[in-house]
């Protein structure tokens, strides 16, 4: 079964909207029912071989009542503009989550870059820079990182757009986020996602009351999913099991998400890295498939892979006690009202992965200021606002009596709503 994500999304607001007055769920259900301008582009790229090829891209600018439209760009074959609708309404719901003076928005090319050369990587990269140069800006749109995008591609966007606009101006830099520090990255940046995963999680678990050595699964072992699995072995969980897109390992004695890593990039997959404590071993645990994982009896289980991973088909399998979102939109509504049924908490990723908008935040703020914050500055003012946020979160859950994901929405579409009278 396809699932529409943007149908998907426009439910999440529907089920909270029925919160508010008829008056305000009136406006917010006609103000957010589409996105406020979407970017349309072809980028024709000379391929190494010297033929031209087009790719499709896209730039959706769904929202920006609270400031200008943030979000990333993903590369990615499945790409579709249902989708890029979607995750810019998240990223408008994310950015008031978190109270942060951004809207949403979200960007996106239809291409697997691991079919490109570094050529034709960084040609594609700049012609999309160029391609949306005139709608983006540090008071109008700032994009940043996504699926299969980076530091360096941000770095080459930026160089291309400041060519685009003939930039001279220090600020023009604060454009993009997500940057290498020689650019005017963030210190903190690449971590930032997972770590605010975790301060979230720990101040749910305070109000749900839940202790001891709880073991985790995450589904998903790239940037987002290793930093989510290497802080919560630092910080007490044992992470039993991690996958990727080939699939995952489960070993049952909890494992080292860092020499998980590293005999991954040695093997080139997971398979057979069951690692625990210092060594790795075969005995220790086994493989598994990604359907396996997410139906694994742990205290907290991790989706931080694509979206729709937990639908009505298996969330009635879930063995988890919380699920803490990390990927963008990985469960269904069906699966929502399912899993809110059977008592499991849903941590949603709106709330729990906005670590990584918040310090792009931040970069944006210092690059703005001409400042520069040291990793423990940044982390102190991520924990701050993730732990304040979590709260309010929570407590809004208790007001309205409803699931952690449309407390959320509520939280948000009040500060939007807000900002839009």
């Amino acid at each position: 079964m396809t699932i529409n994500p943007f149908e998907s999304a426009m439910s999440q607001l529907a089920r909270a909207a029925a919160k508010f007055s008829k008056k305000d769920a009136a406006k917010l259900l006609t103000l957010l029912s589409q996105p406020q301008r979407i970017v349309n582009v072809t980028i024709p790229v000379t391929m190494d071989n010297g033929h031209l090829k087009i790719f499709q891209g896209y730039r959706v600018q769904f929202n920006n009542a609270r400031g200008p439209y943030k979000g990333g760009i993903r590369y990615h074959p499945q790409v579709s503009l249902d989708e890029v609708k979607a995750l810019s309404f998240w990223m408008a719901v994310k950015c008031a989550v978190a109270d942060l003076p951004l809207g949403g928005g979200k960007g996106g090319i239809i291409v697997d870059p691991k079919t490109l050369s570094a050529g034709e990587l960084e040609r594609l990269s700049r012609g999309y820079a160029r391609a949306i140069a005139d709608v983006i800006g540090p008071d109008r749109d700032v994009p940043a990182p996504d699926v299969n995008t980076n530091g360096v591609i941000m770095g080459w966007m930026l160089d291309e757009f400041m060519k685009a606009v003939k930039g001279k101006d220090k600020k023009l830099r604060s454009t993009f986020t997500g940057k290498l520090i020689k650019d005017g990255g963030s210190e903190g940046r690449e971590e930032a996602t997972g770590l605010g995963g975790l301060y979230v999680l720990q101040a749910i678990l305070k109000h749900l009351k839940l202790q001891g050595r709880l073991t985790a699964a995450v589904q998903g072992f790239g940037n987002v999913g290793y930093n989510m699995a290497k802080f919560l072995a630092e910080a007490g969980f044992t992470v039993v099991a991690v996958s990727d897109s080939r699939g995952g390992i489960y070993v049952p004695e909890g494992l080292s998400p860092t020499l998980t890593l590293q005999c991954k990039k040695k093997n080139g997959y997971l398979a057979g890295c069951y690692c625990s404590g210092s060594v790795c071993d075969l005995k220790k645990g086994k493989t598994i498939t990604n359907r396996e994982l997410l139906e694994l009896p742990v205290d907290i289980l991790v989706p931080a892979a694509l979206e729709n991973v937990l639908t009505r088909e298996n969330a009635p399998k879930v063995k988890a006690k919380v699920i803490l979102e990390m990927a963008n939109g990985p469960t269904a509504p069906e699966a929502d009202t399912i899993l809110y049924k059977r008592g499991i908490p849903v941590v949603p990723d709106v709330l729990s992965n906005s670590g990584g908008v918040t310090v792009s935040a931040f970069e944006w703020e210092q690059n703005l200021k001409g400042a520069h914050w040291t990793k423990e500055a940044v982390n102190r003012k991520l924990k701050a606002k993730m732990e304040k946020e979590a709260g309010n979160v929570w407590l809004a859950s208790k007001k309205y009596k409803t699931d952690l994901r449309t407390a959320a929405f509520i939280v948000a579409l009040q500060r939007i709503l807000q900002a839009m009278r």
